[in-house]
């Protein structure tokens, strides 16, 4: 059974993806996936801040991104560039999640929604990301390990 966290994360995955493909406002986008199947199971208030605060700071956080890539943003699919998105805001903006839970939380939405190996991608990104904004946190677990 899905957590209400990660079922808010799927939604706001696809969510993400529906903006990168059709720029769609994000309101619009939020009342469709008021209706999508599991809302009612989904965190809210985590896939509110998900939503709006990825469309809202897209730009800083595809900037945060595209060090870690080897490629252009924009050459993504847009199923891997929406979980980059919604794991660099959880880095940035819920530090309360720690940055393994991040990460394995990201990989899992690609396995779901992307293509058989764009999850390997994703968790290689991640990986060079968290060090890059969870700095403290990495380095520590790598001093426990």
């Amino acid at each position: 059974m899905k957590s209400a966290r990660r079922r808010s994360r799927e939604l706001a995955t696809q969510g993400l993806y529906q903006w990168l493909l059709s720029g769609a406002p994000a309101g619009e986008i939020d009342v469709q996936l008021r209706g999508a199947q599991g809302f009612d199971k989904a965190d809210h208030d985590h896939l509110n801040a998900l939503l709006h605060g990825v469309i809202r700071e897209a730009g800083d956080l595809s900037a945060a991104i595209t060090p870690c890539l080897d490629r252009p943003i924009d050459q993504l699919s847009p199923v891997e560039r929406s979980v980059l998105l919604v794991a660099a805001y959880e880095f940035k903006h819920h530090i309360d999640i720690p940055y393994r839970v991040v990460i394995n939380e990201a990989v899992e939405l690609a396995k779901t929604f992307g293509g058989s190996d764009g999850y390997k991608y994703v968790n290689g990104v991640l990986d060079k990301l968290a060090v890059q904004l969870r700095e403290a946190e990495t380095q520590s677990a790598g001093r426990r390990r």
